[in-house]
């Protein structure tokens, strides 16, 4: 059973699987595009992660190279002298500085101690005797803070002693 458009005004359901059909194509089209436009901004937002993750990591490591690069060198600077300390001569500096120095050793600290910063070497040996030097007239120094007190305690005691009377 066909319906024609006749004059009475009747639509045949033909027209409506026509129009039906067109509006499938459509959405179907609509759809595609979608998908299109969905893809395209999935791997968009893929390839900009990718670059920022490729970007981050490569600033990392980048600095943890540089880390470790600085490291190595603090190191191999630490091993070189390590490698170079003399176990005979530092046990020498240390037997010394057992026994208090003589009058002429006393000279030569002066002597050490009165040359510019330009005319030291700077070396290990030169170094150790430097700190040895520093201690013992530390020591002194509290040596002497120690017997003047002992002088003043003395002192006071005496005075102390003659009020009495």
């Amino acid at each position: 059973m066909t319906l024609y458009v006749s004059n009475t005004g009747l639509i045949s359901p033909l027209h409506y699987f026509y129009q039906a059909e067109s509006e499938l194509q459509r959405a179907s089209l609509d759809a595609t595009r979608t998908t299109r436009q969905l893809e395209e901004t999935i791997d968009n937002f893929e390839k900009q992660k990718i670059k920022d993750i490729k970007n981050i990591f490569s600033e990392f490591i980048t600095i943890e190279m540089l880390f470790h690069g600085k490291a190595l060198e603090i190191y191999t600077a630490a091993y070189q002298n390590i490698q170079n300390i003399d176990e005979n001569e530092d046990l020498e500096v240390f037997r010394s500085s057992l026994y208090p120095p003589d009058y002429q050793s006393r000279l030569d600290i002066v002597r050490a101690n009165s040359k510019s910063p330009l005319q030291r070497t700077g070396s290990s040996k030169s170094s150790l005797r430097m700190l040895q030097i520093s201690s013992n007239r530390l020591r002194k120094d509290e040596e002497e803070e120690d017997d003047d007190e002992e002088e003043d305690d003395d002192e006071e005691e005496l005075d102390a002693a003659k009020q009495e009377r």
